[in-house]
């Protein structure tokens, strides 16, 4: 019976999963390890990667017709074994103890979700975009996340840290609290849920020994076009609940649009991503969209 299974939603990067995987095969606890990879939609070169590669660790291959990361993340944890589950992305690198950090964490203390950290991989060239998403928290908020290494995050802002880049859980609990499956765009899905493990009393423990590397270039126009899906999806996930409050409105949006007249970085982000949310408030609707 394996002690951790690792979930990784994928489609049509059939390289960089095999890359993923093979950290995985030199994890210090392999041997205690299944991994469940759920294609998200059919993909006919990332089945073959199957057929042409073994590992040496319980692995678990299934597509779902293309909807979104969610719903193949709640099809792996139907199939998982282990009583704790870790989701990562298919561009996430591991360091080799991170699986093992991950699970002493668990066994330390009270049920609760375990953040692990992740940088960009320096190998696929930084770009000031990116440079940006990670200074602001646009992205990935770990600067923020210091004063707590090694304990639970406040639970009034745990929600805005769980990234399932890397984290784990117990198996019930990720039964009990599945990502939503009514919403079909990129972004927000993951703090949608982390309000709920908030809501539920569930602590949020930074592990910052648990690395990984994010394996994946943004140019600065890739990362554009992500800020403008992130205005869409905001507006689809604040219908769903309210209380998420991430339409800037009032002093907040007045902020906004100060900053998006700024020809930086964070004017050009923030332009994308108000035009969207404005565009769709004009007429298009967010149920048009979800």
């Amino acid at each position: 019976m394996p002690s951790l299974s690792i979930i990784i939603p994928t489609y049509q990067r059939p390289d960089i999963l095999r890359e993923c995987l093979l950290r995985i095969e030199a994890q210090t606890i392999r041997d205690q390890l299944e991994v469940i990879v759920v294609s998200d939609g059919e993909d006919a070169r990332t089945r073959s990667l199957f057929a042409d590669i073994s590992f040496p660790f319980p692995l678990n291959f299934s597509s779902v017709p293309k909807s979104q990361q969610g719903v193949a993340r709640n099809r792996g944890v139907e199939r998982a074994q282990a009583p704790y589950v870790l989701f990562i992305g298919d561009d996430m690198f591991l360091e080799r103890d991170a699986c093992e950090k991950h699970l002493q964490s668990h066994r330390e203390g009270e049920p609760r979700a375990v953040l692990g950290h992740v940088a960009w991989d320096p190998a696929v060239g930084i770009t000031p975009a990116m440079q940006w998403l990670d200074r602001t928290g646009w992205q990935f908020g770990y600067k923020f996340l210091s004063p707590y290494a090694h304990k639970e995050i406040p639970s009034e802002i745990q929600h805005r840290f769980t990234y399932t880049s890397q984290i784990s859980l117990p198996l019930e609990i990720a039964r009990r609290f599945p990502f939503r499956e009514d919403a079909v765009l990129y972004g927000w899905e993951d703090i949608e849920w982390g309000m709920r493990l908030k809501d539920a009393g569930i602590p949020l423990f930074y592990e910052p020994d648990a690395k990984a590397l994010h394996h994946h270039h943004l140019s600065d126009e890739d990362s554009l076009k992500r800020m403008e899906t992130l205005g869409r999806s905001a507006v689809i996930f604040q219908k769903f609940k309210p209380e998420m409050r991430i339409v800037p409105a009032g002093f907040k949006l007045l902020l906004y649009r100060l900053a998006a007249l700024l020809p930086t970085t964070g004017g050009r982000h923030r332009k994308a991503f108000l035009r969207e949310i404005g565009r769709i408030g004009e007429g298009e609707g967010a149920q048009n969209i979800a």
